[in-house]
Order: C-alpha cells, then structure tokens, then sequence
C-alpha cells in the first residue's frame, strides 16, 4: 500500500473536506431496469459533484491539506480535473493556472474559465498539457496539484467510497472508471482487506493500467478513443500501480460503442445524462464484460458529466 494512504487517513481527509464537497447520491436499482439480468445494481451519482466530476475531492484535498503560496495553484487536465481545481481554487480565493490539451471538450475548458482560472491550451493529449505545467510550475512557483499520481489526490478519491461503503454496504463489487488512476487507487485503498471486490474498466483505446498490469510496471499505452479527455493518460500513476496490483480485482476493457450506448441507456431508462468516461464504468455490464453472479449486487459510479449533449 502507498505510504500514508490508509482508511484512518481517507476518513481525516473526508472531514477535513467535507464541508466543501456534496455528498452525492445513489439510487438502488434492479438490473433488470436497465435491459440486465435480476441482479441488485447501486449507481453512485457523482457526476452532481461540484465540478461535474469527482476530481472535486482531489482538489480540495490538495488545497486544504497542503500549503499554497501566494503564487497560487498549478493543474495539467484534460479537462475534469481542470474544472475542479478551479472550482476549488476559486471557493478557497486561490489563483489558479491550467494547462489542457487541445482534445480537451470545449464545454470543460469553457467551466475551467467560468470558475476564473487562466486557461492555456497546449499540446495534443495530456502529457503534453503536463509537461508545460511543469515548467510553469518550476518557473513561478506555484504549487503543482496533480490529477491522479499525488498522495492528497488519491486521499481525496478514496473518499468516494468511504461514503459509497455506508450508502451500499453489501455491494460485492465496484464497478470504476480507470484513466490514470486516481479514483480507482482511492477506492480500492479504502476497500483494501474487506470482502467487497474493485474491479476497473477502461477504453480499449486507452489501456493504460491494463498494460501496466501486463507489463508489472506503469508504460505507455495507447491514449485515444471518444473518452480520451478523461480517461486517457498515457500511463497510470505511480502511486496507483502497486494499490492496483494488490487490491484490484481484475481490470475489464471496453469498446467506444459500448460505451456510447451505455450514455443513451442511462438517458432512456433513467434520464441521467454522463459523458464518456462516466459511463464507460457501466459500459462493462451492458456489454456483459461483467457478468454478476445471481443475486451478487454491483455498485457503478458514475463518474462525470462535463459535456454538452445534443440529441
């Protein structure tokens, strides 16, 4: 397990951040009200987190247990993450500087500039937006606050399942989105040791932990496909990795269409609406990459919802 991430320091984190943060939802559901076998199904609503997403609780996680000088706070996003540390940033009275590439969704870059940060739009992916706010990082001295391999921010994810263990405490399994690795590192360091299974779900266009896994060690992956803003990296986190290899059940990928047809099922049946990486999470039981045992009762948490749906 990575030094200081533990259940005892994710309940600290979780009230030090609480009065900051929502305390999102869940609706209790039969499989077959999604088109699935009978099975018992909790969705976890935290794309009506501030922000849109759950990198609200890393964000505010890095700046209230960190300390931010008067240069402010530093990100590199493809978008989600970008709109939280703004979001945090600005209700805490911080300046804020992102650096997005140029994949990322005009609706996510427009939210970074509606909480008042300055934008700067560099790069094709990711890495790119990374590098650059590095060196600004290292130029002004602003304080770099990571969007998934930072111990604060995998503290401030794991809070979504300390609350997600009391609202579904007999789930067997959870269902999480992986891009690099934030959330999924969180939530299996608080299920770390207890019955309940993590099991992760990517784009097979942007395999990142897949590979790793493969590999024994983070690498590049392929980072592309229609969540590539949210979920494509390029390698997970260092800090993740050895939480995944011990405490992650298995890792399941999943197609583009999967994941388009897993946004309209959740509209048409229960009318909320996810981007991409939110709903690649429940993509895996729709295309029966999971496949519940009788009776077994799955949590999926919706992740995001930055984007404008046309339809």
């Amino acid at each position: 397990m990575t030094p200081g991430l533990t259940r005892d320091t994710i309940a600290h984190v979780h009230a030090v951040i609480r009065p900051y943060i929502r305390h999102t939802p869940t609706i209790r559901l039969n499989g077959s009200d999604v088109g699935l076998d009978p099975f018992p199904l909790t969705l976890k609503l935290e794309f009506v987190q501030h922000g849109g997403s759950f990198k609200a609780r890393g964000a505010f996680a890095n700046l209230l247990t960190r300390s931010v000088p008067p240069a402010g706070v530093v990100a590199a996003s493809g978008g989600n993450h970008g709109v939280a540390v703004a979001c945090a940033a600005r209700r805490l009275g911080v300046p804020a500087r992102i650096f997005v590439p140029t994949i990322a969704s005009p609706s996510k870059v427009a939210a970074i500039r509606g909480f008042q940060a300055q934008v700067e739009i560099t790069g094709e992916r990711y890495a790119d937006a990374l590098e650059a706010s590095q060196r600004y990082a290292a130029a002004s001295g602003a304080l770099p606050i990571h969007a998934f391999d930072q111990l604060e921010t995998l503290l401030g994810q794991g809070t979504l399942a300390r609350e997600l263990s009391e609202q579904a405490p007999d789930a067997a399994t959870v269902l999480v989105a992986v891009g690099g690795g934030g959330l999924i590192g969180g939530v299996a360091a608080w299920y770390a040791g207890e019955a309940t299974r993590v099991v992760g779900v990517e784009p097979s266009a942007a395999p990142t932990l897949t590979e790793a896994l493969k590999a024994g060690r983070p690498v590049d992956a392929r980072a592309d496909g229609i969540a590539a803003d949210s979920l494509a990296p390029r390698r997970v986190g260092e800090l993740t990795f050895p939480i995944a290899q011990a405490h992650v059940d298995r890792v399941l990928l999943v197609e583009d269409e999967e994941i388009v047809r897993a946004q309209d099922v959740l509209w048409d049946a229960l009318r909320l609406f996810v981007e991409p990486g939110g709903a690649a999470a429940f993509a895996a039981l729709l295309a029966r990459r999971y496949t519940p045992a009788p009776d077994e009762h799955v949590a999926v948490v919706l992740c995001g919802a930055n984007v404008v749906r046309g339809r």
